[in-house]
């Protein structure tokens, strides 16, 4: 349950008689609001080991999607950060798009995943990949209506497929969080700990600063994050939500190192009332508010981390939490909600 299936969450909420289809469901692993609804699988999830392995099946997504038989619908929403919007509909339906992103590892990360495959699959990317990306820009022309989760990824559906995008950013859940009064002395991380969330430039900056930071979440970095870290940092693999609300609002500011489609644990920090420093590209600046709401700094280095942690230690007198709250609730879910209804009105 991440932010894709939060959003196919509050589409299930406006449309409750939906059916549901995806290559692998482990119902166990989804919301009660998901498993109450028909779900229908790809080809994919019967094969060995999809539900454990399923991106290996990547070459075979094309086509499982195409023998989905969605005949019986007038209105198909896909939710798009793969290859889901290839689906086939009826010659009068309306197909509309949720991008979350065009497919990060065919286009612009290409050769960042490229670079860090094993062998065998560096050596079959290149024909593979470059196959994919023709039948990635040649289905999008099945789609009717684009919308994008920030103005970042409509740029980036202009440049993979020249589409136009409605900007609808994605629902969060404002109202479960609350600011306090009782502001303690860390700073906070969450995420994956994983290569391109760049949890390894919020160590390295805090080991040399010595200021105390709370890193939130699992990875394959994790392990070598623990070896290097300062005594100043503290790793907590799991949190409870509740808990994690209560470290939003105590912290001293959020970090936030990734280069995100949107990213949704900023505006979470501000509906708590605390501020963000975050790299000042992607998504981000959709939500975040420099010199209201938080600060950027400029570059993935440890350098310009460092030097926007101490601009940000000297502006924190300036920063005012009702701003970063209301700012936060340009997101709630219902502003996801009469937007998404607007785009498949004819």
């Amino acid at each position: 349950m991440r932010g894709g299936e939060r959003v196919v969450e509050r589409l299930l909420r406006l449309f409750p008689q939906a059916d549901l289809f995806t290559h692998v469901y482990v119902p166990d692993a989804m919301s009660s609001t998901i498993r109450a609804h028909k779900v229908t699988t790809s080809f994919i999830d019967r094969l060995p080991w999809s539900r454990r392995f399923y991106q290996y099946y990547l070459p075979l997504m094309p086509m499982a999607l195409e023998e989905l038989d969605l005949s019986s619908y007038d209105l198909v929403i896909s939710s798009e950060s793969g290859p889901a919007k290839g689906v086939i509909p009826r010659p009068d339906a309306m197909h509309v798009c949720y991008c979350h992103s065009p497919m990060r590892y065919l286009w612009d990360h290409y050769h960042q995943y490229r670079a860090q495959a094993n062998p065998i699959a560096r050596a079959a990317m290149p024909w593979l990949y470059h196959r994919l990306r023709q039948w990635d820009q040649s289905s999008s022309a099945r789609v009717d209506r684009f919308a994008a989760n920030s103005h970042f990824i409509r740029d980036r559906i202009g440049k993979a497929w020249r589409r136009d995008a409605t900007v609808i950013h994605p629902p969060v859940e404002t109202g479960l969080f609350q600011p306090t009064d009782h502001i303690e002395d860390f700073y906070l991380w969450v995420g994956q700990m994983v290569p391109y969330k760049r949890p390894d430039l919020a160590v390295d900056a805090f080991t040399q600063l010595g200021l105390p930071l709370m890193m939130v979440g699992q990875g394959s970095m994790l392990a070598q994050l623990k070896a290097k870290a300062g005594p100043n940092i503290r790793f907590v693999e799991r949190m409870s939500f509740d808990a994690l609300r209560s470290h939003y609002a105590r912290c001293r500011a959020l970090l936030f190192t990734a280069e995100e489609d949107f990213g949704i644990v900023p505006v979470e920090a501000n509906a708590s009332g605390r501020p963000v420093l975050a790299f000042g590209r992607g998504g981000v600046r959709d939500s975040i508010l420099p010199g209201e709401t938080g600060l950027f700094f400029d570059r993935q280095e440890v350098e310009s981390l460092i030097a926007g942690v101490e601009a940000l230690e000297r502006w924190l007198l300036e920063f005012d939490p009702s701003t970063a709250i209301a700012q936060a609730q340009r997101f709630a879910p219902e502003h996801f909600d009469r937007n998404m209804l607007e785009l498949v009105t004819p």
